[in-house]
């Protein structure tokens, strides 16, 4: 999936509708981890590292448990470093559980002596902009509340009043009972809560701005689509600037979200160049003289991407194990057919692959003779 940033008719009428609510109140306090330079982390401790999740929380809970970093559904990772590198969103019926979830872990996790670094993907950017192909019903429904019907019905007559407004200034027909119609089509129960959670002020989208592009542990990068050589002059703080200054521009004019850092195919958030092979057109691929050329730019001596499906063999390891890939389809069904729930586990130079039925290890060559 390439990004694609034209606006529905559904986020149109969404325009109209969100300046209408009223009603939804917003939280005022903030689950932000405390400001640390994440570009510089050195640890002794085990490292854990997720893949897209795709609101497969019921799987994303057993991988945790599977690699120790859960018990029940409770932190019990001790000092552990969990890192989850974006894509919690979309697709999925419990992404907000999910999210939920990783907030959670973020102070549990603290009060132990641990640190949990949830990671912006592509599917979090998309939501901020309004782009949401990739929303399920079952997403919708989680926002869902007793007031909702009421919500809905009161944005519908004022965004209806302002449509016929319009219309009439235009000298066009208004046809009340067909905007109606559509209105409800585009705006499930539940889309205005979502939307309000979502906004600058709401309480997921604050939490969704604050997130990291890359974090780098013990010279490892940590990221969810990948470096391209453009720009790994940029460095892991940089990256990390450029996409906050972005995120924090946000709403921005639909024509000026393609020139938006987290939005180009060469991104952070969509690059998939260091996991496609040379064959792949339409997406160029890197060489290892070039993947080299990356970590050297970016002082990593290896990175560890999400993003691009790995849907046959698990996690699997590129250029000797200087690139990492670790999405292994974890929502699996019609998104990801024979995708599993998978983590990453790094202990000094031991990388071992986790699954629900048990551990592997990962080969990697070329960091375990440095």
């Amino acid at each position: 999936m390439q990004p694609t940033w034209s606006r529905s008719r559904a986020y149109l009428l969404s325009l109209a509708a969100a300046a209408l609510i009223v009603a939804v109140a917003h939280p005022v306090r903030s689950t932000a981890q405390a400001p640390e330079n994440v570009c510089d982390i050195r640890t002794t401790e085990r490292v854990v590292v997720v893949g897209d999740i795709h609101g497969a929380y019921d799987q994303f809970v057993a991988i945790l448990q599977a690699a120790g970093i859960l018990k029940g559904d409770r932190w019990a990772g001790g000092r552990s470093i969990l890192i989850q590198t974006g894509d919690v969103l979309d697709r999925g019926a419990q992404s907000r559980r999910a999210v939920d979830l990783l907030r959670r872990l973020e102070r549990d996790a603290a009060r132990a002596g641990g640190r949990v670094y949830a990671l912006l993907g592509n599917h979090e950017f998309m939501r901020l902009v309004g782009d949401w192909r990739y929303v399920s019903p079952g997403e919708f429904k989680a926002f869902q509340n007793g007031d909702s019907e009421d919500l809905r019905a009161r944005v519908h007559m004022a965004a209806a009043a302002q449509a016929e407004k319009r219309a009439t200034t235009e000298g066009r027909r208004f046809d009340a009972a067909e905007y109606r119609q559509q209105f409800m089509k585009e705006i499930p129960l539940g889309y205005l809560e979502m939307r309000s959670a979502f906004d600058a002020m709401g309480e997921y989208g604050r939490w969704v701005r604050e997130r990291p592009t890359i974090v780098r542990v013990n010279g490892v990068l940590f990221i969810h689509g990948g470096v391209s050589e453009k720009n790994a002059a940029l460095g892991c703080e940089g990256l990390n600037a450029a996409v906050r200054r972005d995120l924090t521009s946000l709403p921005v004019p639909a024509e000026q979200i393609a020139a938006l850092l987290p939005a180009t195919e060469d991104g952070p958030l969509w690059y998939r160049g260091m996991a496609r092979d040379s064959d792949d057109a339409a997406v160029p691929s890197l060489d290892a003289t070039g993947v080299d050329r990356i970590l050297k730019a970016m002082n990593a001596r290896a990175i560890v991407l999400g993003h691009t499906p790995v849907l046959k063999g698990g996690i699997t390891p590129r250029f000797g194990g200087r690139v990492i890939l670790i999405d292994t389809g974890m929502l699996n069904g019609e998104f990801f057919p024979g995708g599993v729930a998978s983590a990453l586990e790094i202990q000094g130079t031991t990388f071992t692959a986790i699954y629900e039925r048990g551990r592997e290890p990962v080969p990697l060559p070329a960091l375990q003779t440095q």
